[in-house]
């Protein structure tokens, strides 16, 4: 692997001899492999004795686990039905450190592909509020089909500059995520294109681009929350430096240990600047590829502890949307006397024809780019109700009457999940959940025996 000479020869004067040469030997090394289970969808132990995989625990993520790459996870019935989302280990360290807990207000402002989304979404589950934002709109349709698939319900997604939400959002939430936009030198390792595309102007761009991001997710953190900032790079510019200049500016915060800091080494006041507030960056966590089994990242964590002068947005009630068509509430009805157990409940919302219910807590999101608002049930047609695949990946044991149930191994799971229509010995009509292993995959019409697919086009397996 050849490094940039400019990051090779700052790598040397950051580090001490031994050090350095150890961290250059790491690089001859092959980057490791990471998934989370869903603790919405499995039991931790029972997933771990259940899955066809070599699994280690990660030691700082309880629901995470190392795997071998011959395992090959993605091209799992498993993985279609959201048991579990695919992420580098270092990188479920940042959701740790938020300490995300049920009922939770909380931003996931620069949040594709979604991997920091779904384990704040796991601790979550239904209560509190997820807004995932990210600013490019490709990106913004990976990050909803991820959380999607993982089952997310309470969540907002936004496609928007971080500047457009402040304004929307002040004081709002109790915790953030700010995985920033960086220059990727921890990445090299398992991404080498990340190397053709660094250079020390992209270095120093991040670093102003962060610095832009931050100002706005201060802005939207409520007194006496948490921020998190975090980076996959080593430059101080983009990490020590950035926190101590951010800390100079709003003296209302301040850092907090990292509760996983014994497992990290501290990030280093001298690498801060000459800024006064550098002195407490040893609070700051710094992974390293050549003292951990993982890549390059670091992690600050911060309280907002004083006044700011800024009105918070006190929310009392959810946002308010045109009430549903008396037609199209009978329509969803039947649909879930008919196929449910249960009729949804909460603040409806037509999309178009997209019916959502909306999460609470939420300030007027009009004018405001959504790429999904909360919950996806499904789509009003011509006299009748549609489920989407939302609904069915996000329905839980029990909640469902019909369901026709194939095992991963099972030839009728690959033909399903490549679209096909299937026949089986029921004498059953209408909506029906397809399973793998008791799991929900997605909707069929049943009729006269045969299985009739309404798998996503988008999602289905070549």
């Amino acid at each position: 692997m050849q490094l940039p000479d400019p990051f090779i020869n700052r790598m040397k004067e950051m580090l001490e001899p031994e050090d350095f040469t150890a961290f250059l030997a790491s690089y001859e090394n092959k980057s490791v492999q990471g998934l989370r289970f869903n603790p919405q969808k499995v039991a931790g132990k029972n997933f771990a004795e259940s899955v066809p995989f070599h699994l280690i625990p990660v030691p700082w993520c309880k629901t995470g686990y190392y795997y071998q790459p011959e395992d090959r996870p993605g091209k799992h019935p498993y993985h279609a039905a959201g048991l579990y989302y695919i992420q580098e280990p270092s990188a479920m360290a940042v959701v740790e450190v938020l300490g995300p807990e049920p009922g939770d207000r909380i931003l996931d402002l620069c949040a594709a592909p979604g991997g920091k989304s779904t384990q704040i979404s796991g601790y979550l589950g239904d209560s509190g509020l997820l807004v995932s934002n990210e600013i490019h709109p490709a990106r913004a349709k990976i990050l909803s089909e991820n959380l999607e698939r993982w089952g997310a319900r309470n969540i907002l997604i936004t496609n928007e500059a971080p500047e457009k939400l402040s304004p929307r959002f002040p004081q709002h939430f109790d915790k953030i995520v700010v995985d920033a936009p960086c220059s990727g030198e921890g990445m090299f390792r398992k991404l080498p294109e990340a190397i053709d595309d660094w250079s020390e102007e992209k270095v120093a761009h991040c670093a102003v681009m962060q610095k832009d991001i931050l100002e706005d997710a201060a802005a939207m953190l409520k007194q006496g929350g948490v921020l998190v900032y975090s980076t996959c790079t080593f430059a101080p510019s983009e990490n020590e430096q950035q926190i101590a200049a951010f800390l100079s500016r709003h003296p209302e915060f301040q850092l907090e240990s990292i509760p996983l800091a014994p497992l990290f080494t501290p990030g280093v006041p001298a690498w801060g600047g000459n800024e006064e507030s550098a002195l407490h960056l040893n609070e700051t966590a710094r992974l390293w590829p050549h003292r951990l089994t993982g890549e390059g990242h670091f992690i600050a964590r911060l309280r907002k502890t004083g006044e700011t002068g800024n009105e918070a947005v006190q929310v009392t009630a959810p946002a308010k949307e045109k009430p549903l068509p008396p037609e199209v509430r009978k329509q969803f009805e039947s649909f879930c006397k008919d196929t449910l157990h249960f009729i949804p409940k909460g603040n409806f919302t037509l999309f178009g024809d997209r019916l959502y219910i909306l999460p609470s807590s939420l300030p007027p999101i009009h004018q405001l780019k959504i790429a999904r608002a909360g919950w996806h049930l499904g789509t009003v047609k011509k006299g009748r109700f549609e489920p989407s695949h939302a609904l069915a990946v996000s329905l839980k044991p029990g909640e469902w009457r019909r369901s026709v149930d194939f095992s991963a191994e099972s030839e009728e799971i690959f033909r399903y999940l490549r679209g096909e229509s299937l026949m089986v010995s029921s004498t059953e009509r209408g909506w029906t959940l397809v399973t793998v292993d008791g799991y929900p995959l997605g909707w069929a019409k049943l009729v006269d025996g045969q299985l009739k697919n309404h798998y996503p086009k988008g999602l289905r397996w070549v």
